[in-house]
């Protein structure tokens, strides 16, 4: 019988990359995402590619009545979630905190903090229940260091970094293993969203250096899930080359 999977944020960049990692090793697969063109997209690609089981779920995990719906009412056959990738996150605004925009706060918040806990919420009760599962959680560098007019961003991927550790201690007497990954610049779609569509400022910020791609990550992840029973990765920082730490890099 086929492990489950679930993946948050699956419609682009890391999210998408490991969601096809997770069928490239006989998951099943719960993808959710806010763009249902995208997960339609993905949900062909895998079943045309693997052997596998893809349920596509279409919410916005903000939404904590539509979490609720849509994760407490899953299918029989789907509920048994062994891999939860709490991925769905990202970064809106840069700017100091004093001339900080508020909504770009409360998006950031309410994705990367609720959203995170209204999905593990509905799901890890039926891990405990089962003594069984693992919790993977898409921290960021950002969650181990702060830096300039990365306020709000860093805040909540501190949160994150602090929430994962929570979940390993309470997670630890039902067997049920915990972890982060935490990387630096990795192009994607994430400085795109930041620079609320501005394509050109976001492509600067990766100009001059090799940073990381979504299939590093996703790479990571599948290091992660294919230890053994006994072995819980409970952290990993992942950088580029080129990138020491959130303020030093290597630029040509």
């Amino acid at each position: 019988m086929k492990k489950i999977a679930l993946v948050t944020g699956a419609t682009a960049g890391i999210g998408k990359e490991t969601a096809l990692m997770l069928a490239k090793n006989n998951f099943d697969i719960i993808i959710t995402g806010r763009r249902n063109n995208l997960l339609e997209e993905l949900s062909n690609e895998i079943s045309n590619e693997y052997n596998v089981n893809v349920l596509a779920l279409n919410f916005d995990v903000r939404d904590r009545d539509k979490v609720n719906e849509v994760l407490l009412n899953l299918p029989k056959e789907w509920k048994n979630i062994d891999l939860l990738i709490n991925n769905a996150g990202l970064a809106s605004g840069l700017s100091t905190i004093q001339e900080g925009n508020i909504d770009d706060w409360e998006k950031m918040i309410d994705t990367n903090v609720k959203g995170l806990l209204y999905v593990s919420r509905a799901i890890m009760p039926t891990m405990v229940s089962r003594k069984k599962g693992q919790i993977v959680n898409i921290s960021s560098i950002a969650g181990k260091e702060t830096y300039a007019n990365g306020n709000v961003y860093c805040a909540t991927k501190h949160a994150v970094d602090s929430l994962t550790k929570a979940m390993r201690i309470d997670m630890l007497p039902h067997g049920i293993k915990v972890s982060s990954v935490a990387p630096g610049a990795v192009e994607t779609e994430f400085s795109i969203v930041r620079f609320h569509g501005d394509k050109e400022k976001a492509d600067n910020i990766y100009k001059g250096f090799e940073p990381l791609i979504a299939k590093d990550i996703a790479d990571t992840i599948e290091f992660i899930i294919t230890r053994p029973a006994n072995v819980n990765i409970n952290d990993i920082l992942i950088m580029p080359t080129a990138q020491a730490n959130s303020s030093h890099l290597l630029k040509e």
